[in-house]
């Protein structure tokens, strides 16, 4: 449900931007506003970001292979790592670079195609029709995320989810609505006042802005690349069926791993009695596999170790 649903958010925002990516060039061209140009490449940014998610995402579904005995799972988790990479260098610095450069002309007395124009009410019409598309793009990935935040904060969902593609989208989603509110108020404030500086201010917002969920992002992703155990709700059910299984007398200890947003590795210890014969001690390790199996459909490699409880014995 998380991979379709992510699926499904990341095309939405891809239509959305590439659309929205037109009409941004299209008001630069004609204004010259430099806030309409760092939105453009961060819809250029955006696009790209979600092409490469859906690349990701395609790719980890290759079969495991001698040199990846565990699958390629994990390769979800690098591509949204380099789209972390992508919206801070191609989005958040080009934003910042292109406030340098409009300030630099505002301040030299450069002329203003945006304040002297006929085109003006352009960026203002683009800017609007831009909200409105980038709000269904956000409004699916909210609906489509619900599947998987349960009960959870959105902050909790975002820090804690290890499907990459959700919390990716969402972010940039956001990222993308404040942005455009940053662009409109810039543009709409140098025409009202006719001070190119409110322009520059707008931009350098957008930058900031995107340099910071840049930052969150590979946050996020770097401990997903690290490798994160299953989520507590996970670890507990798979602990319930271990201890209810008959003949497990207690669980040792247990370690789990995300090999991929759907593929968990479980390594567990657990105690059998010291009567038990080997084929008694196999037949219970078997029941314990079946549990664990039932309890947590996306464990995919699970490696039980018997051993005798002492405690039990002393």
């Amino acid at each position: 449900m998380s991979a379709s649903g992510g699926t499904k958010a990341v095309v939405a925002a891809l239509v959305a931007n590439l659309f929205i990516a037109v009409t941004k060039f299209v008001a630069w061209a004609l204004t010259g506003a430099s806030s309409m140009l760092a939105e453009a490449i961060h819809s250029v940014a955006d696009s790209g970001n979600q092409a490469l998610l859906l690349v990701g995402g395609r790719r980890a579904k290759r079969e495991a292979t001698p040199e990846h005995p565990f699958g390629y799972g994990r390769e979800r988790y690098v591509f949204a790592f380099i789209v972390a990479i992508v919206l801070f260098s191609v989005g958040g610095l080009f934003a910042l670079y292109e406030a340098y450069q409009k300030y630099e002309e505002v301040h030299a007395g450069h002329p203003n195609e945006l304040l002297e124009g006929r085109w003006w009410w352009v960026p203002l019409v683009v800017l609007v029709a831009a909200i409105v598309a980038e709000s269904f793009s956000f409004r699916t990935a909210i609906r489509e995320s619900r599947h998987s935040k349960g009960r959870q904060s959105w902050v909790r969902f975002v820090r804690s989810a290890r499907s990459p593609e959700l919390p990716v989208v969402l972010l940039e989603d956001l990222g993308a609505l404040l942005g455009l509110v940053f662009a409109l108020i810039g543009v709409g404030l140098s025409l009202l006042t006719g001070n190119g500086y409110f322009d520059v201010a707008g931009t350098a917002a957008i930058g900031v802005l995107l340099v910071a969920i840049a930052v969150v992002l590979a946050i996020e992703t770097k401990s997903l690349l690290l490798g994160e155990s299953a989520t507590p709700a996970s670890i507990r059910r798979m602990t319930e069926a271990l201890t209810g299984t008959d003949g497990v007398d207690r669980l040792i200890h247990m370690k789990t791993l995300h090999l991929g947003p759907e593929e968990i590795l479980v390594a567990a210890k657990i105690a059998v009695d010291a009567g038990d014969s080997a084929a008694e001690v196999a037949a219970v390790i078997n029941r314990a596999e079946a549990s664990i199996r039932e309890a947590e459909p996306m464990v995919t490699a699970l490696y039980l170790e018997p051993d005798i409880d002492r405690a039990r014995t002393a």
